[in-house]
């Protein structure tokens, strides 16, 4: 914990995903890690309002469910394995690996965009 008792969290950027760089400065932490990305947020923002959707609302590509979907088996693979494994009596260093590859994919499934 920081000094005043609060947890400090790495940030991403609320467009791409990029991590923030601590500013250390006080005020209103930074959602954008570039005028670019505050730009595109800008007008993706104004679009969903023009449709109607609710401000909440998450816009995929069908490119981009798919990409979301072979993730999301990758995963799912990924943890089938291990418990494959472990049923099988698999070594601990085997199981370490493969838990490993799972928490990778996880953070790889993570990062929307």
């Amino acid at each position: 914990m920081t000094e005043s008792g609060r947890r400090r969290t790495d940030r991403h950027c609320a467009w791409c995903g990029r991590r923030l760089a601590a500013s250390g400065r006080q005020g209103r932490p930074r959602l954008y890690c570039t005028q670019s990305c505050r730009q595109r947020a800008y007008e993706r923002r104004g679009a969903v309002q023009r449709s109607g959707l609710p401000e909440d609302a998450v816009v995929l590509s069908a490119t981009e469910i798919a990409d979301l979907q072979d993730r999301l088996f990758q995963l799912r693979c990924a943890a089938e394995d291990v418990g494959t494994a472990a049923e099988d009596g698999a070594g601990t260093e085997e199981l370490r690996k493969m838990a490993a590859e799972v928490v990778a994919v996880a953070a790889e499934l993570e990062r929307l965009r």
